[in-house]
């Protein structure tokens, strides 16, 4: 706020006031209240009455001063004045004061308690009870005979800025959820890959700092993916402690085939188009044959995003992988057939992988997100060298953010989870896979969310048994 000397330029003060005369002496012989560069005292009465306390105590202040240094300074009538004043506005004084007090004891207790200076840390906590119905498992075709389950993921992670632009981001995982429910991929929670066994691992270790103002860098030690740097475009349904249920259901599985050690990097053109790239190695920190940064396990990819406003976006996305014969499960990120995962039986493969994805938000009460896939995997050496297969996938979710109450949310999915339509020498999908997913989150308040819904596959695995998967999540964010 620029300094007011002149007692006219606060035209909300009425020159009838009493107190205009009083204000005009005081600001025009100490210079001491303060006013707004348009020079008004902005809002409601109440509102004026607190801002005027708020100049006449900045007078205080200075007055007190004047008189510690100097008594001489100050005229018996003006401290008089200051006493009438003082007096008409000393319940607006009295609540100023009391605020800036329990703003001070507040800050004062943040610097006493804070975990760091620089380093923020915050906890995720799932929790979920999960059931399989169905007639049969669809891997086996023996009877379902498979209980209900209660388990539990957490990340701990810890965010540390050096000069406030960069970021270095540790997290650790604990969990026990077990995945590939019912015989097929296709049931995996949003949490697959979250059974450590109770013992708590390093889920991520990485630091991004900028090259200028629209260029950021990441180099990344272990666990690193291309929804790291890009954005998977998917904001009611990508998070695991309030979106989807399903792990298919959550974003594209372009987004899912790596979790190895790499370096990325994101640059924005302007406020509409963004490009991102990254490289993944899945054995990096192995120095063996077939191994290391180069030779073994890998993934690049790049993502041209548009964003025409705040509340839609548009994504083309390419990967190119390879992955190991013992490593080929993630080739259509473990929530797919068991064939679109390993479609060559064991043999190592290579992926080109196209992917286009959107969200667009119509209304503030309705949103629509998803995406179409399109795989070509090849075979590489071995039996099956120069063999091709075709794998594809989409998926439409509608999302009603704030149904029945603020904060909650609503979701139906539809789609066709990864399969291999067409395999070179060996077997293939026959029975087209349809996925349904429904969910409704409450946000109980800031913290916690509770989150019960259910999705079914049509043709799991080739087997004409749906399995349906009844799921009740609580989730909780501080």
């Amino acid at each position: 706020m620029n300094q007011v000397t002149n007692v006219s330029q606060l035209e909300d003060i009425s020159p009838g006031d009493w107190a205009f005369e009083a204000v005009r002496n005081l600001v025009e012989r100490y210079g001491c209240i303060e006013g707004y560069p348009d020079r008004t005292f902005r809002g409601n009465r109440a509102l004026t009455r607190y801002e005027f306390a708020a100049g006449l105590n900045s007078c205080l202040q200075q007055i007190e001063q004047l008189i510690a240094r100097s008594g001489d300074n100050v005229t018996r009538e003006d401290l008089e004045t200051l006493q009438r004043l003082t007096q008409e506005f000393k319940a607006e004084l009295a609540t100023l004061r009391g605020r800036v007090d329990a703003l001070e004891n507040r800050i004062t207790s943040l610097e006493a308690n804070q975990f760091s200076a620089t380093t923020k840390y915050s906890v995720e906590t799932v929790i979920a009870a999960a059931q399989v119905f169905g007639e049969e498992n669809a891997a086996t075709g023996e009877d379902l005979d498979e209980q209900t389950t209660l388990g539990y993921r957490i990340r701990q992670s810890f965010l540390t800025s050096f000069n406030g632009k960069d970021r270095l981001r540790i997290r650790f995982q604990v969990g026990n959820m077990f995945d590939a429910r019912g015989g097929s991929n296709m049931t995996n929670l949003n949490t697959f890959g979250s059974n450590s066994g109770n013992d708590v691992l390093l889920n991520k270790a990485e630091y991004r700092f900028p090259i200028g103002d629209r260029t950021m860098v990441w180099i990344t030690a272990h666990n690193m993916n291309l929804d790291d740097v890009a954005d998977p475009l998917a904001p009611y349904t990508n998070d695991p402690a309030v979106g989807a249920l399903s792990g298919f259901g959550a974003y594209a599985p372009i987004y899912y085939t790596s979790y190895g050690a790499g370096v990325g990097v994101s640059h924005d053109f302007n406020k509409k188009f963004n490009f991102s790239g990254y490289y993944s190695a899945g054995n990096a920190g192995n120095p063996s044959h077939g191994s290391g940064f180069f030779d073994g396990q890998f993934v690049a990819g790049t993502q041209i995003t548009y964003r025409p406003s705040a509340n839609a976006g548009i994504g083309l996305v390419y990967t190119r992988s390879y992955f190991p014969g013992k490593d080929t499960g993630f080739v259509s990120g473990s929530v797919g057939s068991a064939l679109a995962d390993n479609p060559f039986q064991g043999n190592a493969t290579s992926t080109d992988n196209f992917a286009i994805v959107g969200n667009w938000r119509i209304a503030p009460a309705f949103s629509i997100e998803g995406w179409a896939m399109y795989t070509r995997a090849n075979a590489e050496g071995g039996s099956r060298d120069g063999d091709t297969a075709d794998i594809r996938n989409w998926k439409l979710s509608f999302a009603f953010p704030d149904l029945f109450k603020k904060g909650n949310l609503g979701v139906l999915t539809v789609g066709n989870p990864p399969q291999a339509y067409r395999v070179e020498g060996g077997p293939e999908d026959e029975e087209t896979a349809w996925f349904v997913e429904a969910f409704y989150k409450h946000q109980v308040n800031e913290y916690m969310s509770i989150t019960p819904g259910f999705f079914v596959i049509a043709n799991p695995e080739n087997n004409r048994d749906p399995l349906w998967v009844g799921v009740l999540r609580a989730g909780f964010n501080f």
